[in-house]
C-alpha cells in the first residue's frame, strides 16, 4: 500500500527534522568535548588572526631528541619560513616553543617538616604558554630568570605542605634540593585529564634547576663525561620527550609539514607529530572513525604527558560522534537536492505562467502605489 503524498511528505519532513536535530546535538556535544581540551588551542591565544598552527611532538625515551636538537629544529623552521615568506626586510614571525620531560617521582618537604610524594617534570622554553593551567598564586618562572630554582606546584601539594594555595615564595625541598615556590596552579579539573593524570600531585621545574636533583645526578643517560674519558662533568639534563611550537602558516599544512618532514628524516619511528590546531575538526574526526582502534591501542613506546593522553581520549570519543553527525546530514542533503530538482521541473513546466504571474503582480503593486500617492 502506497502512502498518500501529503502523508509521505509529512514523514519525510519529520525524518529530516530528527536528522537535523541529532546533527545539532552531536555538533554541540562534540564542540564541548573539543573545547575542554584547551591545550590544543594555544595558537588561538597566541595569534588572534588565526594565521599560526600549533604542533606537538612526542618522542620515545631512546629517540635522542635533546636540547641541542631544539636549536637545530628552530633553525630549520626559520629557514623554511624565510624561503616561504621572502620578506625583503628579513623580519620573520615569532615561533614560540616549549619542551619537557618527566624525571620521576620525588619527596617534597617544606619548612614545616611536612612532606608528600610528587611527580616531577622538567620544562623549558615557553612551557606555560602552552598550558591552560589555572594559576592560584605567584608567577611562572622563565628561562630569563637569573636563578633557575623556581618550582610550580599543584594546589593539592601546596595544601599537603602548607595548608594553603597562597604560598608563593615559600621554600620547598625536592629530595633535599632547595627550591622556592614560584607559583601554585590548580589540579587537573577536566574529567579526561583526571583519568590520565597520576594520583601524585605534580611539580614543574626548569631544566637547569632539574640538573641538581638526584634523579638527574645519578642517571647514566644524563651524566656528562670529561674530555679525558674518565672524570665526570657536572650533570646536565638534555633529554626531551615532548616538544611543542606555534608556527606561522603561510599556506595550508606548511608548518606541520616542515616540522614533520625534518623529524621524520632524523627520528623516524621514534616520534609522533600532532597538528593541534586541526586536531578536532569534524571532517578529520569523521574520517578517523575507521582508525578508531588505533586511538585506543598504543603500539609505540613514545612518552605522552597526561594532557596529550586526555586529548587522545577526546579523539576516541569524537570520532564516532562526528561520523554519525555526517550520516545525519545525508538525508537532509538528499531532500534538498530533490526539492531543487522538483522546483526546476516546476519552473520548466510552468515557466511562462510563473513569469506572467510575477509580472502581473508587479504591475498591480505599482498601480496600488500610484493610486495611494494620488489619493494623498
Amino acid at each position: 500500500m502506497k502512502l498518500k503524498k501529503p502523508l509521505l511528505y509529512a514523514v519525510i519532513a519529520g525524518v529530516n527534522a530528527l536528522s537535523l536535530t541529532a546533527a545539532l546535538a552531536l555538533t554541540l556535544t562534540g564542540g564541548a568535548i573539543a573545547r575542554s581540551q584547551s591545550y590544543n588551542r594555544s595558537a588561538e591565544k597566541w595569534d588572534r588572526d588565526g594565521e599560526s598552527t600549533q604542533i606537538s611532538c612526542f618522542f620515545s625515551e631512546d629517540a635522542g631528541f635533546t636540547t641541542d636538537s631544539v636549536y637545530a629544529l628552530r633553525a630549520e623552521m626559520q629557514s623554511k619560513l624565510s624561503s616561504a615568506i621572502n620578506d625583503p626586510n628579513g623580519k620573520l614571525p615569532e615561533t614560540p616553543d616549549a619542551y619537557s620531560t618527566p624525571i620521576g617521582t620525588g619527596y617534597v618537604t617544606a619548612d614545616s617538616i611536612k612532606n608528600a610524594e610528587a611527580d616531577i617534570t622538567a620544562v623549558g622554553g615557553d612551557f606555560f604558554l602552552f598550558r591552560d593551567f589555572k594559576r592560584l598564586s605567584g608567577a611562572y618562572f622563565t628561562e630569563d630568570d637569573l636563578m633557575q630554582d623556581g618550582a610550580v606546584i599543584e594546589r593539592s601539594l601546596a595544601w599537603k605542605l602548607y595548608g594553603s594555595p597562597n604560598v608563593a615564595g615559600q621554600q620547598i625541598y625536592i629530595d633535599g634540593t632547595q627550591f622556592y615556590i614560584a607559583a601554585v596552579i590548580d589540579d587537573p579539573t577536566d574529567k579526561y585529564e583526571k583519568l590520565t593524570a597520576d594520583e601524585n600531585p605534580r611539580v614543574y621545574v626548569s631544566y637547569d634547576g632539574a640538573a641538581s636533583l638526584p634523579q638527574v645526578q645519578y642517571s647514566a643517560e644524563n651524566r656528562g663525561y670529561g674530555m679525558d674519558g674518565g672524570s665526570e662533568a657536572p650533570a646536565k639534563l638534555t633529554k626531551i620527550t615532548c616538544y611543542e611550537c606555534i608556527m606561522y602558516d603561510p599556506v595550508e599544512n606548511f608548518a606541520y609539514n616542515t616540522v614533520n618532514k625534518y623529524l621524520k628524516n632524523m627520528y623516524n619511528g621514534r616520534y609522533s607529530a600532532v597538528n593541534n590546531t586541526e586536531r578536532f575538526k569534524p571532517s578529520r574526526m569523521a574520517k578517523a572513525y575507521k582508525k578508531r582502534p588505533l586511538l585506543a591501542v598504543r603500539r609505540d613506546t613514545l612518552v605522552y604527558p597526561y594532557w596529550e593522553n586526555a586529548s587522545r581520549i577526546a579523539e576516541f570519543k569524537l570520532a564516532p560522534m562526528y561520523f554519525w553527525r555526517t550520516v545525519c546530514f545525508v538525508l537532509p542533503i538528499i531532500t534538498a537536492i530533490w526539492l531543487i530538482w522538483q522546483g526546476s521541473r516546476l519552473v520548466k513546466r510552468n515557466g511562462l505562467k510563473l513569469i506572467s504571474a510575477v509580472i502581473e503582480a508587479y504591475k498591480k503593486a505599482v498601480y496600488r502605489r500610484r493610486q495611494k500617492k494620488a489619493n494623498i
